[in-house]
């Protein structure tokens, strides 16, 4: 049988106008700014509407990612449409995708199948340019930086401990180390730099956790650019940038509206890194969904231990929210992946690899359950290749934890597929009270956090700090940047610092190797190994299948 590609299906679906998906999540038409027929910007006086009461929140994450795949975005949207299926009033609330990941190897970030956001095309290519608006202030802190310096450097900073790095939403391997300022005197001081994706940029993670204009422009204004000479920290603020840059920013901090293939409505805006940063959509665009919908559904980057992980103590302690509900994603392949068996062999029954990777679903089960105690359900993407006996096995195993589990068939069916899954989300949020608890308090130091999250999240025994660790760590406590949450950034391959080390590790420990601060962002980021901000493209990039024929209709986008 012949699947249709992605966008073959998104373009076969006809579109309702924007104004008609907006009226569905009761949005007046004075708060919309349209972007064409199917796209349209939302006024963020919307939020101060006090008529408007907020729904229940759901959290879609999944287990420890593997080449098998999980479909985690395609689950949110088929879910958001199983709700509406069995007559909830929903709202879905998304990442928007980076250009790098489209034309690199990952793709795009709208979903698959029958369980996608459109106008994809639209929706993975410029969008309505918040990307190019986040890196156009990024890059403008970067020139008023080096013009300072230039212009005779009244800050005393030293050009050896600029830290500030331009950003470019591309993936270009090329330009992750440059030496700038050559040509003489007129053309700045000579200086070892790079740039990052603008994804990676503090900017995206500064605008993805802003409230408002004005929680942005302090956010943006807290901002540690540099160091003097005497190791103070200079600011964007020291820099008299904010303004400027909350002008080019203001109209992106708008969140976008569009619909999935079914009609449903969906934020769709921002999209920090999962690793460096907290890979969550938007406060402003999920606060804003919570107030359209009775249900909303969103997603955090990568597994569990990462992406849930940082929406529950990061985003949900910025924002003050509260989840009512976590979907737990798992597909049979990336089990028995987990339990060692290669990608060749996934189409075969193999309940013994089964058995041995199934420990990495019930972690993560564990973690939401009784670390951060909400209700959770387990969704199966289902795989023609599943046998009941492996479906089964997991339903038992999930059962011992207290947790049920639904298949999930959102990719070929669409919302009829998730109408199951929609059932048993209602069921949680409706008689399963959660208490929700982060996994580390404020007030701890910044070792204990890190310990907290590697013991009670990883199932790790503890942490190993370096020497240059140890340093950068006295030296925030030093400026007042103890009290804030660690952002952990490590591989998304395992639930320890090891990519090798699959299914449910035990008995390691997490090396910590860089702390730094992400002052705007308001948290502190530990790295535990070498975190590329700066991919590159494979050797058969996805840029070279795509094509516009002579009416402007595009191919090859997955």
């Amino acid at each position: 049988m012949a699947y249709l590609s992605d966008i073959e299906i998104a373009q076969q679906c006809k579109m309702e106008n924007i104004k008609e998906i907006a009226k569905k999540a009761k949005i007046d038409e004075k708060y919309i700014e349209q972007y064409g027929n199917y796209k349209a910007k939302i006024d963020l006086a919307l939020l101060n509407d006090e008529s408007k009461k907020n729904g229940k929140l759901v959290l879609v994450t999944a287990i420890t990612p593997t080449p098998a795949g999980e479909g985690k975005t395609t689950t949110t949207i088929g879910l958001a449409d199983g709700l509406k299926n069995i007559g909830k009033n929903v709202t879905v609330a998304l990442r928007e995708p980076s250009l790098g990941p489209v034309f690199g190897v990952k793709g795009g970030a709208a979903g698959g199948g029958y369980a996608q956001v459109v106008p994809m095309e639209d929706i993975n290519l410029h969008f309505t340019g918040d990307f190019h608006a986040i890196g156009a202030a990024n890059n403008l802190l970067a020139a008023m930086l080096d013009n300072h310096i230039q212009q005779g450097n009244a800050l005393n900073i030293d050009v050896k401990k600029v830290t500030w790095k331009r950003c470019v939403d591309m993936n270009d391997r090329q330009l992750r180390n440059v030496i700038d300022g050559l040509g003489g005197k007129p053309n700045g001081v000579p200086r070892e730099d790079g740039f990052d994706i603008t994804v990676a940029s503090e900017i995206m993670a500064v605008f993805c956790l802003s409230n408002s204009i004005t929680d942005l422009k302090k956010r943006l204004s807290n901002i540690i650019v540099a160091y003097t000479y005497d190791d103070k920290p200079v600011t964007a603020g020291d820099l008299n940038a904010v303004g400027a840059m909350t002008a080019l920013l203001k109209d992106a901090l708008k969140p976008n509206l569009v619909q999935t293939l079914e009609g449903t409505p969906a934020f769709v805006h921002g999209g920090p890194f999962a690793n460096i940063a907290h890979g969550c959509n938007s406060v402003i665009a999920t606060k804003m969904a919570l107030k359209m919908g009775d249900y909303t559904i969103t997603e955090a980057g990568f597994g569990a231990d990462l992406g849930a992980e940082k929406f529950l103590d990061i985003k949900c302690r910025a924002a003050g929210l509260t989840p009512d509900a976590v979907v737990v994603v798992a597909t049979v392949r990336a089990l028995k992946m987990h339990g060692g068996l290669p990608k060749t062999d996934l189409n075969n029954e193999d309940l013994t690899a089964l058995e041995k990777g199934v420990p990495n679903l019930l972690r993560h089960v564990s973690n939401i359950k009784n670390v951060y105690k909400l209700p959770c359900v387990v969704a199966v993407n289902r795989f023609p290749t599943d046998t009941d006996n492996e479906i089964d096995f997991i339903i038992k195993k999930c059962r011992e934890l207290g947790v049920n589990t639904v298949l999930s068939n959102v990719w070929a069916e669409g919302g009829k597929g998730g109408e199951d899954l929609a059932k048993e989300v209602v069921r949680l949020c409706e008689e399963e009270q959660g208490n929700f608890t982060f996994s580390y308090d404020l007030d701890m130091s910044i070792e204990e956090k890190i310990d907290s999250v590697v013991k009670k999240v990883y199932g790790g025994d503890g942490i190993i700090i370096m020497p240059n660790a140890k340093k950068q760590i006295e030296t925030l406590t030093k400026l007042g940047f103890d009290k804030v949450p660690v952002c952990i950034a490590k591989t998304q391959y395992s639930f320890s610092d090891d990519p090798t080390k699959l299914g449910a590790p035990e008995n390691f420990k997490v090396t910590v190797k860089n702390v730094k601060v992400s002052a705007g962002a308001g948290f502190v980021v530990v790295l535990t190994g070498d975190i590329m901000t700066m991919p590159g493209l494979p050797k058969v990039p996805a840029a070279e299948k795509i094509d516009v024929d002579e009416n402007g209709k595009i191919t090859g986008l997955f």
